[in-house]
């Protein structure tokens, strides 16, 4: 019985300390001083980390997308709808989940192990005692430059989405070219654009959240260093996918999809 209590205490302690760290780093994050110094060189760390896999799998991701709705469009007799419902769905889905993806993975598992690190040679109880907060000092300029990188990842996949989509359509499929800038004027919006930008902000902020948690509790040697980056990853996975799945659902409650 006592042994249930504990395990339910710590499965509701984690979530609770998170929820309390998203807060104390977003007062940091709007507190002066800002570490701008740090928010470059994680941003630039970052970036060297997730630019090569984000270009990798953008043009395959983009390329499967624009195959399989041509498949399901031409089926249905809307061939001219093909290349622009496959740059939508990119832009509104695709894009934040890549980008999502890219960063919970690469990012957030790079955050993780080097806080973790931190914290098993002492470094962050060191900072503690000398009156240094490591939430203003380290955590914050990780969180904000994640945001930023992830936003420009997002970028990145959608760019390659329209291209794939317009080679794969135009080019690969012999479409229209004017069908498929006119269908896509006529499907798309720019609060889609405005929505697939939120999501991989919001994204990259909660995968660093994760990863800056679950390294500053990291226990146990380099073993529990290496556990924590695997649970930093699975636990960024989870929230992000249903955070994307609430999101996407308020958005076309609020949004109406333009009509033909």
């Amino acid at each position: 019985m006592t042994g249930l209590a504990f395990s339910a205490a710590s499965v509701i302690r984690g979530p609770g300390e998170m929820a309390v760290m998203t807060v104390e780093v977003t007062k940091r994050i709007f507190t002066k001083p800002f570490q701008f110094r740090e928010f470059i060189e994680q941003a630039w760390f970052i970036t060297s980390v997730t630019l090569m896999p984000t270009i990798l799998v953008s043009i395959p991701f983009g390329a499967v997308i624009s195959l399989q709705v041509g498949n399901l469009t031409g089926q249905l007799g809307a061939q001219s709808f093909a290349g622009a419902t496959a740059v939508l769905a990119t832009v509104r889905e695709a894009a934040p989940i890549a980008a999502a993806m890219i960063i919970a993975g690469a990012a957030g598992s790079a955050i993780c192990s080097d806080l973790g690190a931190r914290r098993i040679r002492e470094e962050i109880d060191a900072m503690e005692v000398l009156g240094i907060d490591p939430l203003e000092r380290l955590v914050a300029p990780r969180v904000v430059a994640t945001m930023f990188v992830a936003a420009m990842i997002n970028g990145i996949v959608i760019a390659a989405g329209i291209g794939g989509g317009y080679f794969f359509t135009v080019i690969v499929q012999d479409g229209s070219a004017g069908a498929f800038l006119s269908s896509f004027t006529a499907l798309a919006s720019l609060p889609d654009l405005y929505i697939a930008m939120i999501k991989a902000i919001i994204f990259g902020f909660l995968a660093a959240i994760v990863g800056a948690y679950k390294g500053l509790n990291a226990g146990g040697g380099p073993l529990g260093v290496g556990r924590a980056v695997n649970e930093s990853v699975i636990v960024a996975f989870m929230l992000l996918f249903f955070l994307n799945a609430v999101i996407s659902a308020i958005y076309f409650q609020v949004v109406p999809p333009v009509g033909l």
